[in-house]
C-alpha cells in the first residue's frame, strides 16, 4: 500500500543500529531458555549453508556499516516513506502500532508497542546474536522486531516475489504479528512438538500470517494518531497480489526446492507457499482474531 503523502511518520519507535560493531554473525537459537526467536525465511528445515547459497552468506560480516545520511530521522513523512526503504519499514511499524492497541483492547488485550531495530551484518538480542542471513525475526525477550533492509532486495531477487510495497509492509506486518502471539500467549507453542506441515510451528507462522491480514485489512482506514487521516492509501488488487506473492516466496516447500531440488513436507517450520497464502487471506477476509486460530483448526 501507498503511504498518504502528509502522514506524520514517528522515528522515535525505531532504532538504527547500523554504524555499530557487533562482532561476527552468528545462528540464533531457537528455545525458551534464551528467548524464543521466530525467523521468517531461514532456519526451514534445511542446512543453513544451503540457505546461504540461495541468500547470499552474511553470517561472516562484520555489522559495521555506515548508516544513511540522518539515520531514521530523515523519515518524517509518508512521501519519505514512499520514497525510502528505511522509511517504508519504519512508516509500517507506526501503522502498525497505531491500529493494534484499539484492535485488541475488544479482546481485553493491552498493547505495548514493540520496538523496530534496522540492523545490517549481525545483530545482539536478547535472544542471542543474530546475523543478517536469518531474515528478519522478532525476539520475545526484549519484544523487538529486526529487520536488514538488504532482504527486502532478496526477497524479490533470490526469493522470487514480485515487487510492490505492501509485499515488503507484510513482512513488518508478519513479525508484528509474533509479537501479538506474545501477547495473547500463543507464541510457545511453536516450541511444542516436531515439525512438519501441521505442526505447532507452522500454525503459529501461519498465525503470524493471518494476522498480517487483518492489519492489511484495516490499514487504510486507521487513522493515524492525532488525526484524521491513515498512514496508508486505499490497498488495490494489485496490493493483494503482492503480499499473496510475498507470503508464497518464503514457503518452506518454495525455499526447500530453490536450495536442494526437493521439497520435505516433514521438516517444515514455516508453512507452504499455499498455506501462507490461505492464511493471509483468512485475515484479509475475516478481520477477525478469532478467525486466526490456527491451532483450533483440524488442518492448516
Amino acid at each position: 500500500m501507498t503511504f498518504n503523502e502528509g502522514a506524520r511518520l514517528d522515528p522515535s519507535q525505531a532504532e538504527d543500529r547500523r554504524g555499530r560493531s557487533m562482532g561476527r554473525g552468528g545462528k540464533v537459537g531457537l528455545g525458551l531458555g534464551g528467548g524464543l526467536v521466530v525467523l521468517i525465511g531461514a532456519l526451514l528445515g534445511i542446512n543453513p549453508e544451503l540457505l546461504s547459497s540461495i541468500v547470499g552468506d552474511t553470517g561472516n560480516q562484520s555489522a559495521i556499516e555506515q548508516q544513511g545520511a540522518g539515520g531514521l530521522e530523515k523519515c518524517q513523512t509518508g512521501q519519505d516513506a514512499n520514497e525510502n526503504l528505511d522509511c517504508r519499514i519504519l512508516g509500517t511499524a507506526n501503522s502498525l502500532n497505531s491500529f493494534w492497541p484499539a484492535y485488541l483492547a475488544q479482546y481485553k488485550v493491552s498493547y505495548p508497542a514493540p520496538k523496530t531495530v534496522i540492523f545490517s551484518g549481525s545483530v545482539s538480542t536478547a535472544c542471542g546474536q543474530a546475523s543478517s542471513a536469518v531474515g528478519p525475526f522478532y525476539c520475545p525477550g526484549d519484544s523487538k522486531a529486526y529487520f536488514d533492509p538488504d532482504f527486502f532486495s532478496q526477497l524479490e531477487t533470490q526469493f522470487g516475489s514480485s515487487g510492490g510495497p505492501l509485499a515488503q509492509e507484510y513482512v513488518v506486518a508478519h513479525e508484528f504479528g509474533h509479537h501479538v502471539q506474545n501477547l495473547t500467549g500463543t507464541i510457545g507453542n511453536a516450541q511444542q512438538g516436531s515439525k512438519g506441515s501441521q505442526s505447532a510451528a507452522v500454525r503459529t507462522e501461519l498465525q503470524a500470517d493471518c494476522y498480517a491480514g487483518i492489519w492489511m485489512r484495516y490499514a487504510s482506514t486507521q487513522p493515524a494518531p492525532g488525526t484524521k487521516q491513515p498512514f496508508l492509501k486505499a490497498l488495490t488488487q494489485k496490493d493483494l497480489n503482492d503480499a499473496l506473492s510475498a507470503a508464497s516466496s518464503v514457503g518452506d516447500d518454495r525455499i526447500q526446492k530453490a536450495a536442494t531440488g526437493r521439497t520435505n513436507p516433514e521438516s517444515w517450520s514455516h508453512g507452504s507457499s499455499e498455506q501462507r497464502q490461505k492464511w493471509l487471506s483468512i485475515g484479509y477476509q475475516n478481520a477477525d482474531l478469532d478467525a486466526c486460530d490456527t491451532f483450533a483448526a483440524p488442518k492448516v
